[in-house]
């Protein structure tokens, strides 16, 4: 097994939990995995975003080829395997520091929207409770474990080796192409907001390389969102993901 210990950032952390050796690459190999990161990451949002809102078909109709794709190449992928990716767990320490960044940072968040943005504070659960509870129930099972997988998982084991040592350029760009992936709601807060929390979360799943601490750390900010009133600002108005 090509891979070194987890004892910091250095280039084995630049793969996914599920990883169980580092192939060699070869420069044919490396710039395929370029091309391919492109197409996936900056050319299938773009085409999604056309989809929806040129063609009209709800988002998560036309984001299944995408995530069939992804999911297929990781099933068939003999240096990774699924389910040490799914068992994996991670410290008290960072379930910790998941709570500690939550605390500051979305209180700092949900004391803005309160302050400047006083209608829409709490307006979500006050005036539409059942449709709230059902997205609060909802979110982390049909979204969030799909985003994770296709940009956490599916990124850090698929082009980690690309980045060799710079791992600081990994998180940075995983957080912005995880803010283009959010084209297709039509607002700059989706895709502002989504790449700077993209790359609060490639940083934390390089640190713990485990998908459900970066899904639960996912789940609390997707549910402030939902909580403080800013969703609106999140959802697509095209398909099943309609807020209005």
């Amino acid at each position: 097994m090509n891979q070194k210990g987890a004892g910091g950032l250095n280039e084995a952390m630049l793969c996914a939990g599920g990883t169980l050796s580092l192939p060699d690459l070869t420069i044919g190999a490396r710039s395929w995995r370029i091309i391919e990161m492109a197409l996936l990451y900056v050319a299938a949002p773009f085409a999604v975003d056309a989809a929806v809102h040129d063609g009209g078909i709800p988002v998560f109709i036309a984001l299944i080829p995408v995530l069939a794709i992804i999911l297929i190449v990781l099933l068939i992928d003999r240096t990774f395997s699924l389910r040490r990716e799914l068992t994996r767990g991670f410290s008290l320490a960072q379930l910790g520091s998941i709570l500690l960044v939550f605390a500051i940072g979305g209180g700092i968040v949900a004391t803005y929207v309160a302050e400047y943005l006083p209608s829409l504070f709490l307006e979500f659960p006050r005036n539409r409770p059942e449709t709230y509870q059902r997205i609060m129930l909802l979110y982390p099972l049909m979204s969030v474990i799909a985003q994770e997988l296709v940009y956490r998982t599916f990124f850090f084991h698929r082009y980690g080796l690309l980045f060799g040592r710079a791992w600081w350029l990994a998180i940075l760009l995983n957080g912005a192409l995880f803010g283009l992936g959010h084209i297709v709601i039509g607002t700059p807060l989706a895709i502002y907001g989504s790449a700077a929390i993209g790359v609060l979360f490639a940083w934390r799943y390089a640190i713990a390389r485990s998908f459900w601490a970066v899904f639960i750390e996912h789940t609390l900010w997707g549910w402030l969102v939902f909580t403080i009133g800013i969703g609106r600002f999140f959802f697509t108005g095209v398909g099943i993901l309609s807020w209005r």
